[in-house]
């Protein structure tokens, strides 16, 4: 049986094009970039040719604005904790959101025990957070914001230029975790005033443990990680030299024609969640139809569990998940999800399925037609039942997204 795989958010496949670019790096041109001989030249030539590719793909002015790291979390750590430290002198204070990944919440947190003051911003009911919150939280003692660009479970956009402008306006280094969003939207730090973006491969079809992290020329933050003088002395260790290029090549194909597949993707996405809608009685969606990542549903079920949900879908050969791939062993539901006010009851009935560039319009029909199924099967047997549970219409239905 071929898996429908609906889990892309989490991971994507090598593409062939890709993995055909970065087999010669593994064998015939496997230098040590920092090596001195021509098999060292040559691949030095190669990191600096991918570092072209990403800085071209998000507008950066300079390709060696562009650091590659082992992914998003290691971006995300370096930018926060770098800009952090190096900044102390100035203030000690941190404006972020209550929905960004974990390797940002998480970093704030332990900053926090190293003195740092964090403001977790609230955001409304379709997880959108405004310039103006932004700008009222700034004070005398402001050194950075950090705002993800897209959520990576309910797919929300965030208004990242309006923000750039504010910090410009006050002179506050602006960080955005990019992951989920590069490859998926258009990007262009000099536009939208970024000084710090994370990015991750893997999450465009490139191969997983490269990343990569733009920092502005000028902006000064510290190391992460101490050792050689890779990456001009900022990030220790000898290149993934076979996966820099992937990730390079990666990122060209994945931006090229960008408004074209956005708006194919777009459209299957909008049929999943219309057909959902449709077939299944008592279904929100989660995070707005508007200003959305194009690959990205995320509806809550009421009356089952998620996870139920989830290993039903398997056993008919549908990959999907709850939520964040970064949580998965976790009980608790989504804090992502209970940031825009869902009770625990319904944040537990959370399905997120996230298509691919090469998603179907037979694999979003097979997905119809499977799913009504299983969620009758699962609501007949849950106790999670309509006499049972404690949510209200007005409460599940509240601030519903609109087609």
């Amino acid at each position: 049986m071929n898996t429908i795989y609906l889990d892309n958010a989490a991971t994507t496949a090598v593409s062939p094009e890709v993995l055909e670019t970065m087999l010669p790096y593994f064998t015939e041109h496997f230098g040590n970039p920092s090596s001195v001989h021509a098999t060292g030249r040559d691949a030095r030539k190669a990191i600096e040719n991918a570092r072209r590719q990403v800085a071209a793909a998000i507008n950066a002015a300079n390709p060696q604005e562009i650091y590659f790291t082992a992914g998003g979390s290691e971006s995300d750590n370096w930018a926060i904790k770098g800009a952090a430290f190096q900044n102390r002198k100035k203030g000690n204070h941190i404006i972020t959101t209550a929905i960004e990944h974990h390797a940002v919440l998480h970093t704030c947190k332990w900053l926090e025990r190293q003195g740092f003051e964090v403001t977790y911003l609230p955001v409304d009911e379709n997880g959108f957070v405004t310039a103006e919150q932004v700008e009222q939280a700034i004070t005398d003692r402001t050194i950075l914001i950090t705002v993800m660009a897209a959520n990576n479970e309910i797919g929300t956009l965030e208004p990242i230029a309006e923000i750039g402008k504010v910090a410009k306006a006050h002179k506050i280094l602006f960080h955005t975790d990019a992951v989920q969003a590069v490859g998926a939207i258009p990007l262009d730090v000099q536009a939208m005033n970024i000084d710090m973006l994370s990015m991750s491969g893997h999450k465009f079809h490139g191969p997983k443990g490269i990343g990569a992290l733009y920092i502005r020329r000028g902006v000064r933050i510290d190391t992460l990680i101490h050792g050689g003088a890779q990456e001009r002395g900022q990030r220790a260790g000898t290149e993934n030299l076979a996966g820099i290029v992937g990730m390079g090549k990666a990122i060209e194909i994945a931006t090229t024609d960008l408004a074209a597949k956005s708006a194919k993707t777009a459209a299957l996405r909008d049929r999943l969640i219309d057909g959902i809608l449709e077939r299944i009685p008592d279904v929100r969606v989660n995070g707005p139809r508007e200003r959305r990542l194009p690959n990205n549903c995320n509806v809550s079920v009421r009356y089952i569990e998620g996870e139920s949900m989830l290993l039903r879908l398997d056993l008919a050969g549908i990959a999907a998940s709850s939520g964040s791939a970064c949580t998965s062993g976790s009980l608790d539901p989504s804090h992502v999800l209970l940031a825009i006010g869902l009770p625990h009851e319904v944040a537990h009935g959370s399905l997120r399925m996230t298509l691919g560039s090469d998603s179907t319009q037979e694999e979003v029909d097979k997905v119809l037609e499977v799913l009504p199924g299983i969620v009758s099967d699962l609501r007949a047997m849950s106790v999670l039942n309509e006499r049972t549970s404690t949510v209200t219409d007005e409460v599940f239905y509240r601030a519903q997204p609109k087609a």
